[in-house]
């Protein structure tokens, strides 16, 4: 009985993780349809418009990729996956009772974004290191990239660069100039309460505060 329990126990959690690898290759080639986060807000606000229109990364401006690397994660090209100089950063400021700070990197971000849910549980966040280190072993850069600018939420019902460059600005994600995409990029630490046009003063100083990253960040080789 027990080697039955055991045998099932085992075939399931083999049956998972061969899932989770057919769902990585999968979409190393397909555009995500949906992610949990797009369902969750649905059935918590089903009044809510869900803006999402997929495009290749081609048809992304450069100004928005820089923007969100710029703000969000400056060793995207660089890392591995987990940026470890940043997370001792973090853990010394949260140590020292300096404001708490993440140092979650645009691969952990896209990781969780696309295959899991929002929660600070260490289940939660184990499963995110896994898919991560997935991402970064069968994906490149720019998919991850690509995948990310395509699925993140940037406003109340606004998921990727195209849904968000039209509600905001009122064009496509190739068209968006610097200032457009650094204040679009200001917005993701809270996208559900901030606002990217008007810009508040807080919205207005972060995004020049990413236009001055953007310009002092070196020559973008991402490709």
């Amino acid at each position: 009985m027990i080697k039955r329990l055991f045998r099932f126990i085992f075939k399931v959690l083999l049956g998972l993780f061969l899932f989770s690898i057919l769902m990585v290759v999968i979409y190393k080639f397909v555009p995500v349809p949906f992610t949990p986060l797009m369902a969750i807000r649905y059935f918590e606000n089903p009044e809510e418009p869900l803006e999402h229109d997929w495009v290749p990364i081609e048809e992304i401006s450069r100004h928005l990729q820089l923007a969100v690397i710029a703000s969000e994660d400056q060793n995207f090209e660089k890392h591995s996956g987990f940026d470890f100089e940043a997370i001792q950063e973090a853990m010394e400021d949260n140590r020292s009772g300096r404001k708490i700070r993440g140092a979650s990197t645009i691969s952990q971000q896209t990781a969780k974004n696309v295959f899991l849910w929002p929660s600070r549980t260490w289940f939660r966040k184990g499963l995110e290191a896994y898919f991560t280190f997935m991402i970064e072993m069968i994906w490149s850069k720019e998919r991850i990239l690509e995948v990310y600018l395509n699925s993140i939420e940037m406003g109340k019902g606004i998921y990727g660069a195209q849904a968000a460059a039209q509600h905001w600005f009122n064009k496509d994600a190739g068209k968006l100039g610097p200032y457009e995409a650094a204040a679009i990029a200001a917005v993701l630490p809270n996208p559900r309460e901030y606002r990217a046009n008007p810009a508040s003063n807080f919205i207005q100083k972060r995004k020049n505060w990413i236009v001055r990253q953007m310009q002092n960040y070196g020559k973008f080789i991402l490709e």
